[in-house]
């Protein structure tokens, strides 16, 4: 479009206002959480691992597939696992953990079945079965490093046994397990407070980080929450959301069976080098139970229990294929992660976000007025990359930008934006396209649409190269044509010559009858207007040629042309009636011009420059100078040349006849006729210039001009 007036940049204000509050609005939510999804996994591939797992502040403790597969476990339902699960637990804390939380929940005990065994209840015959594992959790509850994991339910919550709850001093010890989920059933953040009977109570992340810190959590005021120095960010009222890192391997795992197998080697060391000053989490690691689809999810790994072993061997396999979701105890062991290291994600709220998505929509709405559709889409997408580079670099430090809010606004202002141009906009640059394009060149009408006016009469000099050409003989050829065969030829002669000017550059000012009329360096200016002229002059020539060969109209008729180039001033601009006008060029230089292209009917020439051309042409082309002429309505004479081809390119035999012509023409000029007949004589049987010469060489070597003549030849004609 190139020029943006101020109704079209208020216009691009406003849609890109509209787009970002509509990007930011609540319509939008439910998909608004693929940005941090599409961040996770962009900084997961970027940047790669983020922490060393070993010195993570969190460990997993998993009952996996290995673990249901070892025996004595092995054909057991894990309701019978109570005392292993307590020896384990007892050597971890004493192994140094800080503090254990329970992502399982043992909602019953084996001592509670009430399912007859002979003549009484199993119950009853398997009572004191829980005894270690109650024993391990009261002694870790007292010195308030055992937590247990509940699920809070409005109807009907899931909690631990009663023996479980016994020991561990109710709900003292007792922490929410939920997490929290977006409108998309994502997990991306988790809850920091939960309300019990009245009482406020931690989640399980949050209970388990201020234990590990010696902090007890301060909720302000406003509803955030502090742990230490730390304040938690929060865009959802009473969450903070995870800042999950890509991949499987950023926690250490533990197999239970290999920690059960442990105690029973006896191995304190093991528990010691792994345990110490961490806070450990017993979770599940299985394939069906517990799963969540987490913010992880277009970056998980092959989750495994990979930490060092201390007694049983690494298993042979592993699972091979990856899955959008992972085990439920990573989501609270990133949690506390997150919380230790003060790393949760800071997202902008909700104004924020549409302040960003607004900006951005400016851009692609600027980009769509100042571009054609095409561009404005590649404008878009450059801008996606580059916002998305950037966004990824500070998801590196835990700052979740926006990226749906901002796509959708851009998509949706460049969108409205070339709806905007298309109605109201470009609709003046249309009827100046439509109403001039077929009598005004294109770099005129392109100036119109530049300064939004209609063209008026006025003008400027300005240093220009004038370019004539017409058909040859072209009487001759319509006597032997019908009328339509005549326009045919007439037309494909004017496209073609016409196209070539173009393509250097020059203006095609108009075409009187078979002749066209260009300019080089007006309107546009061109400081190589000479160049792109004479340029032009050869490849015209060459396209006559592919023309008498190739082309229908062409056929049976050997058509040739004459082509005449001058710079000089030239008054150019629109020049006619108020009424009616055309953009041209007037001065003596188009005249001259005129007067070159009638030339090489005498000089049995193609292509005539005047010197000024040639002069401006540099060492871009060989020439050879034909004469000095003096044309009707100019009294100094100018001298004449003719392009033999681009520097370079000319063949040996150019060369050599513009060598015996320029002999030729200095003896001329030094009165020497013989010898300059002699010279001229050579090529005249293939040079038509040397041909002309020849006889005039003869005639003054016989008889010899008077001594005031000067070697000048007066063209009589236009």
């Amino acid at each position: 479009m190139g020029w943006i007036g101020k109704r079209d940049t208020l216009a691009a204000f406003i849609i890109a206002l509209l787009s970002g509050a509509f990007a930011a609005s609540p319509a939008l939510d439910t998909i608004n959480g693929l940005s941090i999804d599409a961040l996770t996994a962009l900084r997961w591939h970027a940047f790669g691992q983020r922490h060393d797992a070993a010195a993570a502040p969190v460990v997993v403790v998993a009952i996996d597939e290995e673990s249901y597969d070892t025996p004595p476990l092995k054909g057991s339902p894990i309701l019978t696992w109570t005392r292993e699960i307590g020896e384990v637990l007892t050597a971890t804390l004493a192994g140094g953990a800080k503090v254990v939380g329970f992502d399982i929940i043992f909602p019953n005990s084996i001592e509670q079945s009430e399912i007859p065994f002979g003549d009484a209840a199993l119950g009853a015959r398997m009572r004191g079965f829980d005894r270690d594992f109650l024993r391990a959790l009261a002694t870790g509850a007292r010195a308030g490093k055992v937590v247990l994991g509940k699920i809070q339910h409005r109807d009907r919550p899931i909690g631990p046994s009663p023996g479980q709850r016994i020991a561990v001093g109710q709900d003292r010890n007792i922490r929410p397990l939920n997490a929290h989920s977006d409108p998309d059933d994502v997990v991306r953040r988790l809850p920091l407070i939960f309300a019990t009977d009245g009482e406020p109570m931690p989640s399980m992340a949050v209970e388990l980080t201020a234990r590990a810190l010696g902090a007890r959590p301060q909720v302000a005021p406003d509803g955030t929450m502090k742990l230490g120095d730390y304040r938690i960010p929060s865009v959802v009222p009473n969450t903070f959301t995870l800042n999950f890192a890509g991949g499987a391997e950023d926690i250490a795992t533990f197999s239970f069976a290999d920690l059960r197998a442990c105690v029973e080697k006896g191995d304190t060391d093991f528990f010691q080098r792994h345990f110490d000053g961490k806070i450990v989490l017993f979770g599940t690691l299985l394939d069906v139970e517990d799963r969540k689809v987490t913010s992880k999810r277009f970056s998980t790994g092959i989750e495994a229990a990979r930490a060092p072993r201390c007694a049983l061997p690494m298993p042979a396999t592993t699972p091979h294929f990856k899955r959008n979701s992972i085990s439920g105890v990573y989501v609270h062991a990133t949690g506390v992660n997150n919380l230790i290291r003060g790393e949760a994600l800071i997202e902008p709220g909700r104004i924020a976000n549409g302040l960003m998505a607004a900006a951005f929509a400016g851009l692609a709405a600027f980009a769509a007025l100042a571009l054609s559709p095409i561009g404005a889409l590649a404008a878009y997408f450059g801008l996606a990359a580059a916002w998305t580079a950037g966004a990824t670099v500070a998801f590196q430090y835990a700052v979740a930008l926006p990226l749906v809010q901002p796509f959708v606004a851009g998509l949706v202002a460049t969108a409205a934006t070339v709806g905007y141009r298309f109605v109201i906009a470009d609709r003046e640059e249309r009827f100046l396209r439509q109403s001039f394009g077929l009598y005004l060149a294109p770099q005129v009408i392109e100036t119109m649409v530049a300064s939004n006016k209609l063209p008026a009469l006025g003008g400027e000099m300005r240093e220009v190269t004038v370019f004539f050409t017409d058909i040859a003989d072209f009487t001759a050829i319509a006597e032997t044509m019908t009328p339509a065969a005549l326009v045919a030829l007439t037309n494909e002669y004017l496209s073609a010559m016409s196209d070539v000017v173009e393509e250097h550059g020059g203006y095609v000012d108009k075409f009187i009858g078979d002749s066209v009329v260009a300019v080089f360096g007006a309107p546009v200016e061109d400081s190589d207007h000479a160049r792109n002229a004479v340029r032009a002059a050869l490849r015209c020539n060459a396209r006559l040629d592919e023309l008498n060969r190739t082309a229908a109209p062409f056929q049976g008729h050997r058509v040739d042309h004459r082509i005449g180039v001058n710079s000089g001033e030239a008054l150019v601009g629109n020049i006619g009636s108020r009424r009616r006008f055309n953009y041209t060029a007037m001065s003596d230089a188009v005249n001259l011009a005129s007067r070159l292209e009638g030339a090489n009917k005498h000089f049995g020439t193609s292509i005539l420059v005047a010197e000024t051309t040639v002069a401006l042409t540099g060492t871009a082309f060989a020439w050879r100078e034909i004469d000095a002429v003096r044309v009707k309505g100019r009294s100094q004479p100018v001298r004449i040349y003719d392009p033999l081809a681009l520097a370079g390119h000319e063949t040996a035999e150019q060369v050599a006849c513009a060598a015996i012509y320029a002999e030729g023409l200095a003896r001329w000029r030094a009165r020497d006729f013989g010898g300059a007949a002699a010279c001229f004589e050579r090529i005249a049987a293939t040079d038509r210039p040397a041909a002309l010469f020849l006889p005039r060489a003869k005639a003054f070597a016989a008889h010899p001009p008077r001594a005031d003549w000067e070697p000048v030849y007066t063209l009589e004609v236009k």
